[in-house]
């Protein structure tokens, strides 16, 4: 008996081995460059729940453009059921030659089973058709229902007038994961400013030509050409993943009994493209136009007050300009101004509130440290600012009133300020008149020695000259280093362009941080380039950078980094704390480079 049941066990236990299989196809061995294949990685047993794990190989020199997508079967024959699972992917080659696709691994109940390799051979092929089938359904056929739409609210405008571009994302496909950027459009020829949108797509629905189409808005800009002309804006890329239901075979009837009851079907990556726009620029008109005007185009109200009309010698004066309204704030000019003889002007502070919901408006404040320095009445003539509005094709200049100021002779001549970044400081504490009585002096018994603060005083000098021979041996090392000096020289450059931004990033607000260093890269490179903010691009920076001489490699750099930069702005997900401090490295080290080689 003890016999048999071994017999027995053996016996299930060659069928189990036997059962199971975990096998590698490819629908060709043989495809053109352009042409897709699909590769599947079946498993067959009678327990197919107990598989986990299932783990693709890496596809080199090949494009995943859907997958893994799986399926099941089921057969019951005598009695016995079997059934198979596979998991299968789109690939398009991305050269010509023979490739191998790696083997595939799952697990089943504690066992891990492997595919073989598989051989393919691209060749040259023909050139791709347009009406290529993806799953049975071509590319145009896509296009016509799943397309991006650039739009401006005018094609014809003024220089320096605001245009305002959205891009909209029209489907009818269901949409299977999260979209992706795969080119930013490039503003040539403009200042560009992002306008607030939502961060998550909201659909709405429209109908064209008798069709529905769910909408949604992918980004907004207002453009401020800085030329004139007849300027184009490139197109808006994205990857989108599609869903696209798999046919059934009419002639098979269990196609139809064993239907998916969730509907899933094959998932392609679409690459949509929205349309080139095209804007003509007219010069602004010279006829009326005002001696004070320095380009601002919109429509602005401008205010100028201060704080005091009646004041002393050495004591300041803020003066107070404000610019509101619609138009590109951050590229207006501040107005120029006169002062009487006898006042100092310190170098103001500027304030930008800036609202970026439909038109680019807010309010831009300049204040005016002024301090009079000689007595009398003094008069600070009118402030002029002058601004062009489109929508009527007018000049304007607007004016202040004038301030008259009476200043008064100080109580003291000591009395003396000056101002600094953080305000003003008063000097004037320094004289004293000299000490006529000394009815409140006693005599001291105590011995200056046995002080401690005679001891300090005693022991600085030493110090003080034992700290100087340390800085001379460091300084004598730098000086002889001259790479670590220029290291340090360049680190201290970079990391105080990124200041504001390593606050937000250790406070964690991704959102602010990704703005902020953003602005800081492009500014640094606009001010270490001397390229004006309205003609800034990454092309011509890494142009100018190639004319310097700059390695090829550090260009290249710059300008990834700088489209990482834009890339990661209008992500939809914020990025983890690691990431972000990645990138702030990344950054970090293209401007040190940098700095290091302009420095040569």
């Amino acid at each position: 008996m003890k016999k048999y049941l071994i017999l027995f066990f053996l016996f299930f236990s060659v069928q189990f081995l036997i059962a199971q299989s975990f096998t590698a196809s490819v629908d060709k061995n043989l495809v053109a460059k352009n042409e897709r294949l699909e590769v599947s990685f079946t498993f067959e047993g009678s327990d197919i729940n107990s598989i986990r794990n299932f783990s693709p190989p890496t596809f080199y020199n090949f494009i995943i453009l859907g997958g893994p997508n799986q399926s099941t079967s089921m057969q019951i024959i005598n009695g016995a059921v079997s059934a198979s699972r596979t998991f299968s992917y789109i690939l398009i080659p991305t050269s010509i030659g023979t490739f191998s696709i790696g083997s595939a691994s799952i697990e089943f109940k504690g066992q891990v089973l492997k595919t073989e390799p598989l051989k393919i051979t691209v060749d040259k092929g023909t050139s791709k058709p347009k009406d290529e089938q993806v799953a049975g359904v071509s590319e145009d056929e896509i296009a016509k229902n799943l397309f991006i739409r650039a739009v401006v609210d005018k094609s014809r405008a003024y220089l320096g007038e605001q245009i305002t571009v959205t891009y909209k994302l029209y489907t009818r496909l269901n949409i299977a994961a999260q979209i992706s950027i795969s080119k930013l459009p490039q503003y040539n020829g403009f200042w560009a400013e992002e306008l607030e949108t939502s961060r998550n797509l909201s659909f709405s629905t429209e109908v064209i030509d008798g069709k529905r189409y769910k909408v949604a808005v992918l980004k907004k800009a207002a453009l401020f050409p800085s030329q004139v002309g007849k300027l184009e804006v490139t197109p808006f890329e994205l990857t989108v993943p599609i869903e696209i239901p798999k046919k059934r075979n009419p002639n098979n009837i269990w196609d139809s009994f064993f239907d998916d009851p969730f509907r899933r079907g094959d998932i392609y990556e679409y690459n949509a493209k929205s349309n080139t726009l095209r804007v003509d620029v007219i010069p602004l008109p010279e006829e009326h136009k005002p001696v004070s005007f320095k380009g601002a185009v919109g429509k602005f109200e401008f205010t100028v007050s201060i704080d005091k009309q009646k004041t002393k010698t050495n004591e300041p004066i803020t003066l107070k300009l404000s610019i509101s309204g619609t138009g590109n704030l951050n590229l207006l000019q501040v107005p120029d101004f006169e002062l009487p003889a006898g006042f100092e002007k310190y170098e103001p502070k500027v304030n930008d509130q800036i609202n970026r919901l439909n038109k680019i408006g807010g309010v831009k404040t300049v204040e005016y440290l002024l301090i009079p320095r000689i007595a009398g009445t003094r008069e600070i003539k009118p402030i002029q600012f002058s601004y062009f509005d489109p929508d009527i094709r007018k000049y304007f200049e607007l004016k202040s009133n004038p301030f008259y100021i009476t200043i008064e002779q100080g109580d003291s001549a000591s009395n003396y300020y000056i101002a600094e970044k953080e305000g003003v400081k008063q000097l004037g504490t320094d004289i004293h008149f000299i000490k006529t009585k000394f009815d409140d002096i006693r005599k001291k018994q105590e011995h200056l020695i046995t002080k401690p603060a005679f001891w300090f005083a005693t022991a600085l000098p030493l110090l003080a000259f034992i700290g100087l021979i340390g800085w001379k041996r460091k300084q004598d090392k730098l000086s002889g280093n001259i790479q670590l000096l220029k290291y340090q020289r360049a680190e201290r450059v970079a990391k105080s362009k990124f200041k504001k931004a390593q606050k937000y990033l250790e406070a964690g607000n991704s959102e602010a941080y990704y703005s902020e260093i953003a602005q800081a890269f492009f500014g640094y490179l606009e001010d270490k380039l001397h390229i004006p903010k309205s003609e800034f691009t990454l092309d011509k920076a890494h142009s100018i950078l190639a004319e310097k001489g700059i390695d090829i490699q550090l260009a290249n750099r710059m300008k990834n980094a700088g489209e990482k930069c834009e890339f990661i702005r209008y992500a939809p997900n914020a990025e983890a704390s690691a990431a972000m401090k990645d990138f702030y490295n990344e950054l970090l080290n293209v401007v040190i480079d940098i700095e290091k080689a302009l420095d040569k």
